[in-house]
């Protein structure tokens, strides 16, 4: 039988030093403020942690599990109260969009991403109890985005950790609360740590028809030399990017738009094989969100391997989606929705998936 219990979070409850809200046999909730000021809750099971910022994008900060920090590597040690994407980064998992998504170009008034990475929600909530997969601790929350004359919705992510589980299912619902429809684009930014020598294994057919290389180089990025004739080189070879070898020039970033085919379930797949056997995955299901984009940052500063960014559109920005016909309606009263699920797999589970997955692109 499934229950819930839901405890309504304050700001006033996370202070300096770690404090405990709540246990639930090998779950427990901690909540705490960053030396920024941002808050931070700390779910923890016996196979690792999640640290969530419920009022700020309700971000997944950090997703340790099995003893290894999955989450990118980045110039910040914490979030800092900035609502600038770029002046606090390094999340392992932030929610992207609505109104638009992407680096925008000089015809976009958007800020990079949209509004939903550093919102501030109103409302935020720890979640206990138990379903179908055992016993659990959530966070969720809502944020109410109005412009006067143009856009009214409302926002509510949902991350769980289970007892005993090292897979964390995410999702996110949001309503269109107008009388009239919506432009919307997503993204669920996944930014896992990537590892020398790790093998990407994904179900989509890697050629250059299918897995397609970004050649066009967004503003805020200085390519070094070299870095063009890269991304030809992968634009005819895509399959040379699926092993993560050191001195590959993924500096500043390399981005690819993949076809992925799905399992029965309508799941795609996509891990990271770690030299030891054991895997970092992500599945999603392109029937919520068709667009499959890879992003690859390799430098002394930033290490991050988005090994698919499921989306609605690719992040070209607001205006280039629109031309492609990339931009989607949501009715007046209308919600959108979509889930993916992170984690780590051991060996044998790693292995079982690669079989899986080369079962789906026929290998």
């Amino acid at each position: 039988m499934s229950w819930q219990t839901v405890i309504h979070l304050k700001p006033e409850l996370f202070e300096r030093f770690e404090t405990p809200l709540a246990e639930f046999g090998e779950l427990t909730a901690r909540a705490f403020r960053y030396a920024s000021g941002v808050c931070g809750l700390r779910i923890t099971n016996r196979v690792g942690q999640m640290i969530v910022l419920p009022y700020k994008g309700q971000q997944i900060w950090r997703l340790e599990l099995h003893g290894r920090e999955l989450a990118m590597r980045s110039m910040f040690d914490e979030p800092t109260e900035s609502a600038e994407y770029l002046r606090t980064y390094g999340a392992f998992m932030v929610h992207c969009g609505f109104t638009a998504m992407g680096v925008p170009t000089e015809q976009d008034k958007h800020p990079l991403h949209g509004e939903l990475p550093n919102a501030p929600y109103q409302t935020a909530q720890l979640l206990i109890g138990e379903d179908e997969r055992g016993p659990y601790m959530g966070v969720s929350g809502s944020w109410q985005y109005a412009v006067a004359f143009n856009t009214n919705y409302v926002a509510r992510p949902l991350a769980k950790l289970y007892a005993g589980s090292a897979r964390v299912p995410i999702s996110i619902a949001i309503r269109n609360l107008k009388r009239s429809p919506m432009e919307y684009m997503y993204m669920a930014h996944a930014n896992f740590r990537p590892v020398d020598n790790g093998r990407l294994v994904y179900t989509a057919r890697c050629t250059p028809e299918h897995v397609r290389v970004r050649r066009s180089i967004p503003g805020h990025l200085q390519p070094p030399p070299g870095y063009r004739e890269f991304l030809e080189e992968l634009a005819q070879h895509p399959e040379r990017h699926n092993v993560l070898k050191p001195g590959l020039a993924f500096d500043p970033e390399v981005v690819f738009f993949i076809d992925y085919l799905t399992d029965e379930a309508g799941w795609a797949h996509t891990m990271q094989v770690h030299p030891d056997g054991s895997a970092d995955f992500i599945s999603h299901r392109p029937a919520e969100l068709d667009h499959g984009v890879r992003w690859i940052a390799r430098n002394p500063d930033q290490d991050a391997l988005g090994m698919v960014l499921p989306a609605t559109a690719e992040p070209e920005g607001y205006h280039a989606e629109k031309a492609k016909g990339n931009v989607k309606i949501l009715p007046a009263g209308g919600e959108f929705r979509c889930q993916i699920e992170v984690g780590v797999l051991l060996p044998d589970e790693a292995r079982q998936m690669e079989q899986k997955i080369n079962r789906i692109v026929g290998a």
